[in-house]
């Protein structure tokens, strides 16, 4: 089986997180409705964009990392422009979209929103938003880990040329991305942040580099240990179920939320091969294909539904919840086929 066939649930699970973080931005309009159980459940969504950058790290290792290695510097202009293409024009539709509200506020004499600030427009049409040079998201706030991606790819040439990790013994592997994990929790408490989600502006840069950086590890285990993933997976599970369990119980989210996704990741990973995956149909595949275009698209969509079918309360109910989750479904329907397949 080749590996786009056998990771297929990976896919899948992109999905799910897509949706986490979408229900991560409207939970405070829909409290009322969800209850505060649920609502807090979904406080944490931002975290799924800590696994986003691990499977960004292991998926582009997996594809790329021998390819560039083989051609050397001179296969990174074909890597980096694959990889603009998979993620620009997207990100240049919803800017545009960003662009037209903002137009139509100053056509009618209304000041441009403070949370679209014209100045650092520049920044996110070049998609360098989040590498230090704002100190608040704005815009489209979910385009920041797409920058922080940008960044993960120019560095990615450098990090598979500088390093080979098959050459690496597997204790060296776990202390690398332990080391790596607890690198990043030491510079996020140094600088006050308590949470992942805390000074995106600030640590979002290094959040993204680490984790992708954990991701390109991930991929060399579940490449030593796929063809005998029992063992390693049960481990993988027990790690994850670890971490996350002293985060349940206090610990710090900065370190046990990277190491408990690790575990997860490695563990869904090695899973993924099984017959009859519940993650491997048609539907749930579907989903994750489109979930790029979810993640972009939901903000920015959110905030034009708001204007249209929410009064000045802010709240939602049921009917008006399910039918934002509906026309975010089709407009990453209508994207996904419409720009990023084509591009």
């Amino acid at each position: 089986m080749n590996p786009a066939t056998a990771l297929r649930p990976l896919t899948a699970v992109r999905g799910i997180a897509a949706w986490y973080v979408v229900l991560y931005h409207v939970r405070v309009a829909a409290s009322d409705t969800l209850g505060p159980e649920i609502v807090a459940f979904l406080a944490k969504g931002y975290l799924a964009v800590d696994f986003f950058f691990m499977l960004s790290g292991f998926v582009i290792w997996l594809n790329y990392a021998d390819r560039v290695r083989a051609g050397g510097m001179a296969e990174a202009p074909a890597f980096l422009w694959r990889r603009l293409a998979r993620i620009y024009p997207l990100h240049l539709i919803t800017m545009i979209g960003a662009i037209l509200f903002v137009s139509v506020h100053i056509a009618l004499g209304r000041p441009a929103p403070d949370h679209y600030p014209l100045a650092e427009l520049p920044l996110h049409l070049l998609l360098v938003q989040s590498w230090g040079f704002t100190d608040a998201l704005t815009w489209n706030d979910p385009a920041w880990s797409i920058s922080c991606e940008l960044a993960a790819y120019l560095a990615f040439p450098l990090l598979a040329l500088a390093i080979d990790w098959k050459r690496w013994p597997s204790l060296a592997l776990i202390a690398a991305a332990c080391a790596l994990a607890a690198g990043l929790h030491l510079v996020m408490r140094a600088g006050g942040s308590v949470t992942l989600g805390e000074q995106i502006s600030r640590f979002g840069l290094v959040r993204c580099l680490v984790e992708f950086a954990i991701g390109t590890i991930l991929c060399e285990f579940w490449c030593r240990w796929r063809e005998r993933p029992a063992m390693p997976m049960l481990a993988a599970w027990a790690v994850a179920a670890a971490a996350i369990g002293l985060f349940l119980l206090g610990g710090p989210e900065t370190l046990t939320i990277p190491i408990g996704f690790a575990g997860l990741l490695l563990a869904l990973a090695l899973g993924a091969e099984r017959p009859r995956h519940p993650l491997a149909g048609r539907l749930v595949h579907y989903v994750g294909e489109i979930s790029y275009a979810t993640y972009l698209v939901h903000f920015l969509l959110f905030i034009a539904f708001k204007l249209f079918f929410v009064d000045e309360s802010g709240t939602i109910g049921w009917a008006q919840l399910v039918t934002f989750l509906a026309l975010t479904l089709a407009a990453s329907a209508i994207l996904y086929h419409g720009v990023e397949r084509p591009a």
